[in-house]
């Protein structure tokens, strides 16, 4: 016996001595020790004498139907009666123990003997079948994850099964995972796509290794079929489902309902639901999956103190000719009871806090009690966290409210915090209360415009007095801090003050004009204007008024060309000059306006013969349409009508009367000095006569010398020769031309005068006090007589 004892005190990992506080006496032993191997020392541990054993009658009293343990009574030796099998014993639980107690007589004497069986490592992974086969479709994409069946070890911790491998191959890996028990869990990964035409089937080993001392394993075959149909596998809802049921739920208790989708139509659609292989029978005793619906309802007795968790591995199968599988987890938490809600007390300090509160400023006080006791009492306290105020903890369950943040009562006004206390049950009992604080307002807000800057269209010859505009400035302070006037600052407008030309009123903010504006005078200024709230001191901001004055069709077109006198204007033609199509002369018009109000038109009236000539819409050019005979009248009278294209049109009409001179040829020739008849000569001809015949002379004599060289130069000395001298029309009045005339010709004014033998055409700008001598050349006698002009470079701007 003594040889026995020494050999099993070799197997002994830890001995404890006993509990002074439970009287209880704990030994630990692994399992599989032989019979009579050495547990502990009863009389030693007890302080007994070997003689007491026997005298009191010890004898050793235990509920299981095995006696494991016995004591030799002889020395006080407690040893291993039967072999002890831990995993048959306890299962897989974490801890595993033998209880029985120790009883003396005389006196009467009880002694509880706990002894710990610790695991060994005694028992190999071993996987439910030695082969499995596995269904894969080749158009899935690599990332694909299919479970694998687990390996069952009965040890536990380090002995258990503690990792996964898969033979070498180039399509497949492998992925292990941790559930939460603690157990192993391995899954098929897919690395490279599948090509059924080239490879059909694989055939791997799986092997599931402990991490005991020594090292055991097991192994199992997977077959993999490839297939090439049915290219939709069900897809869940959610990769994992929570829920929670209580303990105590009765059988039928609905858990959770789950659902997945299949893309494919017809019978391809259909799914089952089903737990996977991972799922153990244990649980399945616990848990009904119904294959239609795909809820999850209890079936057996839930113990929270046996598991709190549960994860249910589930998957839907399509009815296609090949079934496609989708996978997911529901992981099912139970529900410990709990029957008191904690209690909350909270004594305001301050129900009103201004916005300038500096963080700290206390609030509220809070007391929480709760009457449970463990997890139960222990409770916890928070405010929402999207708010600026926390929670301080003074003492345990005492905390105060206090400001956190910079308060802004424009942003949040009143805020209506909710206290809640939860205790640590599971799920835990809440008790809440909702306190209101408000934020009383500071003037920390100016007041601003709706925008920086406004643009104001104003059509000009606007009534004074009238509103324009109105603008807007927000002030989000309350009362008296949020009252808002308006003014305009000083500012220069044509050197003249703002607040000549416009007023604002100050408590709405309306702009009045207080003149009325000329688009041709004045086309766009700029004043700034002030919001300024009602306090001491004031808050302020400015925005920019641009006030854009619209035309309006307020100026009739002025006829600039040829130079009209009291509406009238006289040109002379030289009637074998002319031809159909030939420019008789041009009539140029302009307008102060702008727009289509200065886009202009032109339109003959009258005429003393319809026939004769024509007048172009748009240029003003006037053309003969036939040439002139002898039977046509000295004097033709047209009377032109120029028009704008506003709204309403304006107009101005100007009559030109045409003089046809007689044979020119037949006149040069003659080389009479006998002076023209008056009627072939108009008023404004006589005048223009006069004045050119003061300034001929003093030309004459370089006329005569250019000529003479230029008729040398050519070898082709005329006897008559004609010169041209340009001069400026007077220019109008500074209303006619402060807009540049949308046309394409210049303004010119084109007239024959005849002094003695010689012929001159007279061109006028509207400059012509600045105009200078431009240019004198011979007139040739084929020329037409009225086609001579200068452009004018001078335009007005």
């Amino acid at each position: 016996m003594a040889n026995t004892i020494s050999s099993g005190a070799f197997f002994i990992f830890l001995l404890c001595a006993s509990d002074i506080v439970t009287g209880q006496i704990r030994y630990s032993i692994p399992e599989e020790m032989k019979h009579g191997a050495f547990v502990g020392n009863i009389a030693e541990d007890l302080k007994l004498n070997i003689w007491e054993l026997l005298t009191r009658k010890l004898r050793l009293a235990s509920n299981d139907r095995k006696q494991y343990m016995e004591v030799n009574v002889e020395n006080g030796i407690l040893f291993v009666n039967e072999r002890i099998d831990r995993e048959q014993i306890c299962g897989q639980s974490s801890t595993c123990s033998l209880s029985f107690k120790i009883m003396f007589n005389n006196p009467l004497e009880i002694h509880p003997v706990a002894v710990e069986i610790l695991d060994i490592n005694d028992n190999s992974p071993r996987f439910p079948k030695n082969e499995f086969s596995l269904q894969i479709n080749e158009i899935i994409a690599p990332g694909a994850r299919f479970p694998l069946e687990s390996a069952h070890d009965p040890d536990v911790g380090t002995n258990t099964v503690s990792n996964y491998q898969i033979s070498p191959n180039e399509h497949f890996g492998l992925k292990v995972q941790t559930r939460t028990d603690g157990s192993k869990s391995a899954e098929l990964l897919l690395e490279k796509s599948l090509d059924r035409e080239q490879q059909s089937t694989f055939y791997l080993v799986l092997t599931a290794i402990d991490d005991g001392i020594p090292q055991r394993s097991g192994t199992t075959r997977i077959i993999i079929t490839v297939v090439d149909f049915n290219d939709n596998a069900p897809l869940f809802d959610h990769e994992i489902y929570r829920a929670s049921v209580a303990e105590n739920a009765p059988k039928g208790t609905l858990v959770i309902k789950i659902n997945a989708a299949d893309r494919d139509e017809g019978i391809n659609a259909e799914l089952t639901y089903s737990f996977t292989s991972h799922v153990s029978q244990s649980i399945r005793e616990l848990f009904k999956l119904h294959p239609a619906t795909g809820e999850i309802r209890v079936q057996g007795v839930l113990d929270f103190e046996e598991s709190s968790v549960y994860e249910l591995d589930v998957q839907a199968v399509d009815n296609g000719s090949v079934g496609m599988t989708g996978h997911a987890k529901v992981v099912v938490a139970l529900i410990d009871t709990n029957d008191n809600a904690p209690e909350l007390d909270v004594t305001v300090v301050a129900r009103a806090v201004r916005e300038d509160a500096p963080p700290g400023t206390v609030l509220a006080l809070i007391s929480i009690t709760d009457p449970d006791s463990g997890e139960y009492g222990h409770v916890q306290c928070q405010i929402p966290v999207n708010i600026p105020f926390k929670l301080e903890n003074s003492l345990r369950n005492n905390y105060k409210l206090v400001t956190n943040d910079i308060l802004d009562r424009e942003t949040a006004p009143l805020y209506n915090i909710s206290i809640s206390a939860w205790d640590g049950g599971s799920p835990p009992l809440l008790t809440s209360k909702t306190i209101s604080v408000s934020v009383t307002d500071i003037n920390d807000n100016a007041p601003r415009f709706t925008q920086s800057s406004y643009n104001v269209y104003l059509m000009e010859n606007n009534t004074p007095g009238a509103s324009i505009f109105a603008v807007t400035a927000l002030d989000s302070d309350l009362d008296q801090n949020g009252e808002v006037s308006y003014s305009i600052l000083e500012n220069q407008i044509l050197d003249v003050s703002a607040s000549v030309y416009v007023t604002i009123n100050s408590r709405n903010g309306n702009i009045y004009a207080l003149r009325s504006f000329d688009y041709e005078q004045l086309k766009h200024f700029q004043i700034k204007v002030q919001a300024q709230d009602d306090v001491s001191p004031p808050l302020s901001s400015t925005a920019i008024v641009n006030v854009i004055i619209l035309d309006q069709n307020d100026n009739t077109p002025v006829i600039v060309s040829p130079l009209t006198w009291n509406s009238s204007a006289s040109v002379e033609i030289a009637p074998q000059s002319v031809f159909p199509g030939y420019l008789v002369t041009k009539v140029t018009a302009a307008d102060a306006d702008s727009g289509q109000n200065s886009r202009l038109s032109y339109q003959l009236l009258e005429a003393t013969d319809l026939n004769l000539f024509t007048v172009g819409l748009q240029s003003g050019e006037i053309r003969a349409t036939r040439s002139i005979m002898d039977k046509d009248i000295i004097t033709e009278r047209l009377v032109i009508c120029v028009k704008d294209n506003g709204q309403p049109s304006l107009s101005s009409t100007a009559t030109i009367l045409f003089s046809i001179s007689s044979n020119v040829t037949e006149k040069s020739s003659e080389r009479t000095d006998t002076p023209r008849l008056s009627e072939y000569f108009s008023p404004l001809n006589r005048y223009l006569v006069i004045i050119l015949g003061s300034t001929s002379f003093l030309f004459l004599v370089t006329i005569i010398f250019l000529v003479v060289v230029k008729f040398k130069q050519d070898g082709n000395i005329a006897e008559d020769y004609s010169s041209t001298i340009c001069c400026s029309i007077p220019s109008h009045s500074n209303d006619a031309f402060n807009r540049t005339p949308a046309v394409n010709e210049p303004v010119n004014y084109t007239g024959p005068v005849q002094t003695g033998g010689y012929r001159y055409t007279v061109c006028l700008s509207p400059e012509s006090s600045n105009s200078d001598f431009l240019f004198l050349k011979p007139c040739h006698p084929t020329l037409p007589f009225n086609d001579l002009g200068v452009r004018d470079t001078n335009t007005r701007k």
